[in-house]
């Protein structure tokens, strides 16, 4: 521990961000950096704990060595704090990014005052080792003539291809989509993870000898027979993409999207730098759902230029109560869509204990209105647009019916050793686990990467 009384002395800073109505102007992260002596000192608010909770099962599902890491910004030695971050975390840019840090609820120094910048130390160090060169690529010296192919280049595709990659073993990501990233790339806004950052770590692992090949659907453009023929193991990373539909919920009619076919637009239009074919410009939107991606929904929304937002959470509005630590606060979470539409609107744009009760269409069968009852209360709102938030169910079955194999009732593939009845496939992340943290997707990657190594090898040290 580098300053005892590091906790005392200082108060937690976060790195500065924009104000609401400012950052609404662009697609662009609003956040800078930390200044360097003031990051020293929010590494050494952590305590090192004698039990750190904040690396245990409550805070982080990678068990980021995170003392030893805060430790080593106050000492300023980016080599080795960086050292100790990448030995559990392959991709610290995006978690540091988009991670709603578990590890800062579970920190023990907030159970009296403000937990450590976790979430923020963690983005420094990665950031600071692009920016020297310490991020240069390092590919495998001896390739063991085995190759692997995984389909799905999400946060557990991508951790699972590099780790296998380190093994050297010849790795192919097959992706649907024209770039890499999977929900990196299209299902989180430019303004959470800039696709430079994704890019730049795509291009890092193609430096490490990693193949990419996009705009490939298993079972469309590739059979599955000429994968098992072709590779030694298959590693099935497709995440779970199936929306859960509210009732009562037409989505094949003008005006009612599903949030991913939304959110995934807006992208392709910012990174062409043009409009995108399903704006919200000038339209009156209703986000139906309360998770993360119905607050980027929102936040893009008001980016686009909507002329109202109202969000419509199911749950009732949560009441103030004590912390149930480790876990989250108990409480309404004020996020960054519903902050941006409380400074554009003046008020915060959710309704709760609010349900989808009708919707209704003018003459030419575009969506105009929704009946929604709140409360018990029936009122009608007006509506253009209305965008389906409400979750996922469980994974898309075609990858799954290509290669044979059978989805759970849950719509989840692979069992807790990451093996499917198929003992050359194996399937992780989203698609084993169900809907989780990009943090536990780049987990449950890195275990899947082990269990494949083993079956290649016969044992592992991954």
């Amino acid at each position: 521990m580098g300053k005892t009384t590091g906790f005392l002395d200082y108060e937690r800073v976060e790195r500065p961000c924009a104000a609401p109505e400012e950052r609404l102007q662009s697609f662009s992260d609003p956040h800078g950096p930390l200044p360097a002596p003031l990051r020293r000192e929010q590494g050494a608010r952590c305590m090192n704990c004698g039990v750190p909770f904040c690396q245990s099962a409550y805070g982080c599902p990678l068990h980021n060595l995170i003392p030893e890491w805060n430790d080593e910004i106050w000492a300023g030695n980016l080599r080795h704090a960086l050292s100790r971050l990448l030995k559990s975390n392959n991709f610290p840019e995006f978690t540091g990014r988009v991670c709603p840090a578990p590890c800062e609820n579970a920190c023990v120094c907030g159970l009296h005052g403000a937990p450590v910048t976790v979430r923020d130390n963690e983005l420094s160090i990665i950031e600071r080792a692009w920016e020297r060169g310490l991020m240069a690529p390092q590919p495998p010296e001896v390739r063991s003539g085995k190759r692997v192919a995984v389909v799905g280049s999400g946060p557990a595709g991508l951790a699972a291809a590099e780790q296998l990659n380190r093994r050297g073993h010849s790795v192919t990501v097959f992706e649907r989509d024209d770039r890499p990233g999977g929900l990196l790339t299209y299902g989180i806004p430019n303004m959470k993870l800039e696709k430079t950052i994704v890019a730049r770590r795509i291009e890092r692992m193609r430096a490490e000898g990693i193949d990419f090949v996009c705009s490939t659907e298993i079972g469309r453009d590739l059979n599955a027979a000429e994968l098992r023929r072709d590779f030694n193991a298959l590693l099935l990373c497709c995440g779970a993409r199936q929306p859960r539909v509210p009732a009562g919920i037409d989505c094949g009619r003008e005006g009612v999207l599903q949030a991913l076919d939304y959110l995934t637009a807006a992208t392709r239009a910012v990174l062409a730098g043009g409009e995108s074919a399903l704006s919200a410009a000038g339209r009156r939107v209703l986000v139906v759902g309360n998770g993360d991606t119905a607050t980027d929904c929102v936040a893009t929304a008001l980016r686009q230029g909507a002329a109202s937002v109202v969000q419509l959470v199911r749950k009732p509005k949560p009441a103030a109560g004590a912390r149930i630590w480790p876990y989250r606060p108990v409480g309404e979470k004020t996020d960054y869509g519903q902050e941006e539409a409380a400074a554009r609107f003046g008020q915060d744009p959710r309704l709760y204990s609010s349900t989808v009760e009708e919707l209704l269409w003018d003459g030419n069968g575009a969506l105009r209105a929704a009946k929604v009852r709140t409360d018990g209360v029936l009122q009608e709102l007006p509506a253009e647009l209305l965008l389906l938030a409400a979750g996922f169910s469980g994974a898309e079955p075609a990858v799954a019916d290509a290669f044979g194999l059978s989805l759970d009732p849950q719509g989840r593939l692979g069992g807790s050793d990451h093996r499917t009845e198929d003992p050359q496939v194996f399937a992780c992340g989203d698609l084993r686990r169900g809907p989780s943290l990009v943090a536990a997707a780049i987990a449950d990657g890195r275990a899947c990467a082990r269990a494949a190594d083993t079956f290649l090898e016969g044992y592992s040290y991954l």
